[in-house]
């Protein structure tokens, strides 16, 4: 089976900065992985690697055994809720056309297929109805659901989303998780950067551990471990189970039974 996702020995190099050094990663198609590691860990710099936005100093970064494809869109992206900017004046419509942008050079003049695959998109994700409201308008978890119908809208094959349960409320977050499961079953293959360890180890089936490098890569149980938690993040975390599934808890926090 080819990888859907495939990084050999990868390494970045900005001056003298080395964010990224020697990573091997697969990724097979349909699978929903998650990337933890503290800031500064190059969990960003992994997703701009796997956008085309950088390029490895040594290594090699491929998709189904082949050559990166970002300008026919078979990536889409999700960027951080709290990083976007909802008070840009657009409708909901005019914000998801904008994902045509990746194979489409008439911004702002797109064709009717295109406006149909936005309206689409937005059907898809249960908010057609919302298609003429402006952006400022929204909910957070309409929000980002429209940021999900725009990187879906050039129907990508990879999806990647950075930090997609910062910022959001709890029902926000579940309505998102149902989405994921949702995207991953119609075959989408699913990469998200997060700092919440005790969701990845809740909803991921696989979780990759990344400081400069890959430090554990499995299943929470395999990899949500006090050592390769402390080789990731520079500091002690405890590790309890409860029903079957690992609990993270700050090393400090059991400090004085507090």
């Amino acid at each position: 089976m080819t990888a859907a996702i495939s990084l050999r020995g990868v390494g970045v190099r900005f001056g003298r900065t080395r964010p990224l050094i020697d990573v091997d990663a697969e990724i097979d198609a349909g699978e929903l992985v998650g990337i933890v590691g503290p800031s500064g860990a190059g969990k960003t710099t992994l997703l701009r690697l796997l956008l085309g936005e950088i390029t490895p100093a040594e290594g090699t970064v491929s998709f189904d055994g082949g050559v990166r494809r970002r300008g026919r869109a078979t990536i889409g992206y999700v960027p951080q809720l709290e990083a976007s900017e909802r008070s840009f004046p657009l409708t909901v419509q005019g914000a998801v056309e904008l994902g045509a942008a990746a194979t489409s050079p008439r911004v702002p003049w797109f064709t009717r297929r295109e406006r149909d695959a936005a309206r689409y998109a937005l059907d898809r994700l249960g908010i057609g109805d919302l298609h003429r409201r402006g952006l400022h308008e929204l909910s957070g978890g309409q929000f980002q659901r429209v940021l999900f119908a725009r990187a879906l809208v050039s129907e990508p094959q990879v999806l990647l989303l950075d930090e997609p349960t910062s910022g959001i409320d709890l029902k926000t977050r579940g309505e998102m998780l149902h989405l994921v499961d949702d995207l991953r079953s119609d075959g989408l293959t699913i990469v998200m950067t997060t700092h919440d360890l005790n969701w990845v180890a809740s909803h991921l089936p696989r979780i990759v551990c990344l400081n400069q490098t890959v430090r554990a890569d499995g299943a929470p149980l395999e990899v949500l471990q006090p050592d390769v938690l402390a080789a990731t993040f520079g500091a002690e975390m405890k590790v309890i189970q409860y029903d079957g599934r690992p609990v993270i808890v700050d090393g400090d926090a059991l400090v004085g039974g507090s």
